[in-house]
């Protein structure tokens, strides 16, 4: 395993070689219990926790926090598995049970955001691998990372497939006090056989669905990304709308619809499972992938129209990516008649 020579993206405060954390800095333990059979964790004390995004990227947002590499989701589709190179890990089933966990991020990011070269920038979390993963369970590092965003009032949005959330609703809730705070939860699909091959260690799609309904009735906005759409499998009309409709019973503020892609690392687990699988689709998807990673434009466009047509059907609406979200504030208390002159606050 190649730890040495991994290294951050040049940022404004560190050097580009500097490496992520020491090789003797790395503890590597199994767990005898029966969530985590099979899976090893490699404990570590990172460097550095706020990444920036390459300039490149299509993401809308240019700092992430990820607690941890790899992921026992085990989504056969994951665009992270690549990372998992950079180890010299195997990006398939390496991926999913060599996990990589920070175990100091709580206490490197409020070391961060005090610095006076952070200026309390946007920050995405769940945008490589699942921060609430199961070994979340486990080792409880969003809970102090939380901590640190609300306490400095910084801006933050969590993309998950996990139903852990919940267990940080008072965070999230709290946070929301004082800055802007964005929710959503992953739903590609409804379809149970699908759910069951592609994505084997995540909550059903119901229990997910479950979490946006709880998050809303606390008064959490909660979107949707309905991602990822697999062609030919989980895009049909009947499918999408059984989707759609579920996520807007659910109580889901949007719903964005996004297209499987298959960059390299993920390209070839995913159609290693699809040849396995779905031996009759491989020419199909040969084919729709042929000129890179991203289906075609005019693919991305009918799933985005129909998704956009059943939202507006069922009265939920699209939303962008990654964007944060203002939780609605407690109603104010009402004084009893008589008790003098009220002073109104802009919060």
């Amino acid at each position: 395993m190649r730890w040495d020579n991994l290294t951050v993206e040049a940022r404004h405060d560190r050097p580009a070689d500097a490496a992520l954390f020491a090789a003797d800095a790395v503890t590597t333990r199994t767990f005898d219990t029966p969530e985590f059979a099979g899976i090893t964790f490699h404990e570590i004390r990172a460097r550095s926790i706020l990444n920036r995004v390459p300039g490149a990227s299509r993401m809308p947002f240019e700092w992430t926090v990820n607690p941890y590499r790899g992921c026992t989701h085990a989504c056969v589709y994951c665009f992270a598995r690549k990372t998992h190179s950079y180890l010299d890990l195997d990006t398939g089933t390496g991926f999913d049970t060599q996990i990589v966990v920070k175990v100091n991020a709580p206490d490197l990011l409020r070391r961060q955001l005090a610095s006076p070269r952070w200026h309390g920038e946007h920050v995405a979390m769940g945008t490589n691998v699942d921060c609430y993963q199961r070994a979340e369970g486990r080792y409880r590092l969003m809970p102090g990372i939380l901590a640190a965003l609300r306490d400095r009032s910084n801006p933050f949005s969590i993309l998950t497939k996990g139903t852990l959330i919940l267990r940080d609703l008072d965070l999230l809730r709290e946070s929301a006090r004082t800055t802007d705070v964005g929710v959503s939860v992953s739903v590609g699909f409804i379809d149970t056989e699908l759910w069951r091959t592609v994505e084997p260690g995540t909550p059903a799609p119901e229990r997910r669905l479950d979490v946006v309904r709880t998050l809303t009735d606390h008064g959490i906005g909660c979107g949707v990304l309905m991602a990822p759409v697999i062609p030919f499998l989980g895009d049909e009309p009947a499918q999408l709308r059984a989707t759609v409709r579920a996520i807007a019973a659910s109580g889901a503020t949007s719903v964005t619809p996004l297209a499987l892609h298959l960059r390299p690392g993920a390209r070839e687990w995913f159609m290693a499972w699809l040849g396995q699988h779905h031996p009759s689709l491989v020419r199909r998807y040969e084919r729709l992938y042929a000129d890179g990673a991203y289906a075609p434009k005019w693919y991305q466009r009918r799933i985005t129209r129909q998704v956009h047509e059943l939202a507006e059907e069922y009265g939920i609406g699209p939303t962008r990516a990654g964007m944060p979200r203002r939780i609605p504030r407690p109603e104010p208390v009402q004084e009893p008649a008589g008790s003098g002159p009220t002073q109104l606050s802009l919060i």
